[in-house]
């Protein structure tokens, strides 16, 4: 089971967004039959059996093994992944782009720079999965407390100064074997329980 599976097809981005179906997703944390499954989220086994197929039939659940009993076989199934995350990629068309207003002072570019992230990262998860291979990644988290306004700017002003210092001294556009890699830096207001709640 994954960390995190990405769905990168909307017909899946769909299923996995029913809220019964979601339900049996986060109970499929542990490998279940339909009549446990049936037990556990107090829903008759024939809707839990007809939601099962449509998450199979999408790759979110896997089979683990089937049990002999008496006449019936029980399909034992668990989530292929512990928790989801709902590329871009399935909006199609409409999916964000940066190159549509690439603004760096933009809360909408920031947030198109992010869909770009999971999109593209979803996409290297899947075919590491496939291929049995890790992705070289790297990522920063942190949170500052800016006194003024004034102070983020020059905070961003010298932050940009010293990436694009950075990128200067390892980029080897020459290198024949080197290969090619995004780097993502961004700053916002962080989003506290109150927040949320106000």
């Amino acid at each position: 089971m994954l960390d995190v599976g990405v769905i990168e097809n909307a017909a899946a981005a769909e299923a996995s967004l029913d809220p019964i179906r979601s339900r049996l997703l986060a109970a499929l944390a542990e490998p279940a039959s339909a009549t446990t499954l049936a037990t556990r989220v107090g829903l008759p086994r024939q809707q839990v059996n007809y939601h099962l197929r449509a998450l199979e039939r999408h790759g979110l659940v896997d089979l683990v093994e089937e049990r002999r009993k008496g006449n019936v076989t029980e399909r034992v199934m668990r989530a292929t992944a512990a928790s989801y995350v709902i590329s871009p990629a399935a909006l199609g068309s409409v999916q964000p782009d940066p190159a549509r207003s690439p603004d760096r002072l933009s809360a909408f570019w920031l947030l198109a720079l992010a869909a770009r992230l999971v999109r593209d990262v979803g996409a290297l998860i899947s075919g590491g999965v496939r291929a049995r291979q890790r992705v070289a990644t790297f990522a920063m988290d942190s949170e500052i407390r800016f006194a003024t306004a004034a102070d983020r700017a020059a905070f961003a002003d010298e932050l940009a100064q010293s990436v694009t210092a950075l990128v200067a001294r390892y980029h080897d556009q020459t290198a024949a074997r080197g290969r090619d890699h995004r780097l993502v830096v961004a700053i916002h207001p962080s989003i506290t329980r109150e927040t949320k709640e106000s």
